[in-house]
């Protein structure tokens, strides 16, 4: 039997994880079966296994995917401005969740809201799995850093409040994110301007000017 290009070996590796995340999406990771992912790919049975070792193989590459979609522009504004303001952050953030389409590791456009429920799912698998509650922290700590150190550059440069402990302001920062991903995903809000400028309010310590009496 002849041997496939890698290129070939790619598309169709590409085409496994498109199937699971559609299943993952609809189903969750453990209502969703190897055989329920062959036949979303169309594939024969044991196909994916010459892919993955295993599911949670590919719930790695998955959840890996939503994280570089959902932190990647984040984490590159802070790395690369000098001057940049909460609300810069939180733009950034929200841009890669306000579209309809996203495009994963594989260069493959994928449904946003599909990549949202797959990321929420493998919050909850943090808890049980250490080869996704250890990928996530690596993310997580390496996000954290780049934002703090985005925050002090921004306090230098008269920015970012003076009085923000930087790597605190960065935690508050990834729990509102956070936050942010789960009520467009739980419960479908999708206002990203007004959060936006509520969040930067908060963080930056604005004050609504008081109401007239």
């Amino acid at each position: 039997m002849p041997r496939i290009s890698s290129e070939r070996r790619e598309a169709k590796r590409a085409e496994i994880v498109a199937a699971a995340r559609r299943c993952f999406a609809r189903d969750g990771f453990h209502q969703t079966s190897m055989p329920d992912i062959a036949a979303e790919a169309g594939v024969a049975v044991g196909a994916p296994y010459r892919y993955f070792a295993s599911k949670e193989e590919i719930i790695l590459a998955i959840a890996g995917d939503a994280f570089r979609v959902i932190f990647g522009p984040v984490q590159r504004l802070a790395d690369q401005t000098s001057a940049l303001t909460v609300a810069d952050l939180l733009a950034a953030a929200a841009s890669a969740i306000s579209g309809d389409f996203a495009v994963d590791g594989a260069g493959v456009p994928v449904p946003v809201d599909e990549m949202l429920r797959c990321a929420v799912q493998a919050w909850s698998e943090i808890l049980r799995n250490e080869g996704v509650r250890g990928q996530a922290m690596e993310g997580y700590e390496q996000v954290r850093r780049s934002i703090a150190s985005a925050l002090q550059r921004g306090q230098a440069a008269g920015t970012v409040p003076a009085g923000l402990e930087p790597g605190d302001g960065a935690r508050a920062f990834m729990a509102l994110l956070h936050g942010l991903i789960l009520q467009r995903t739980a419960f479908g809000l999708q206002d990203t301007e007004s959060f936006i400028r509520a969040a930067s309010a908060l963080l930056g310590g604005a004050k609504e000017p008081a109401p007239e009496s």
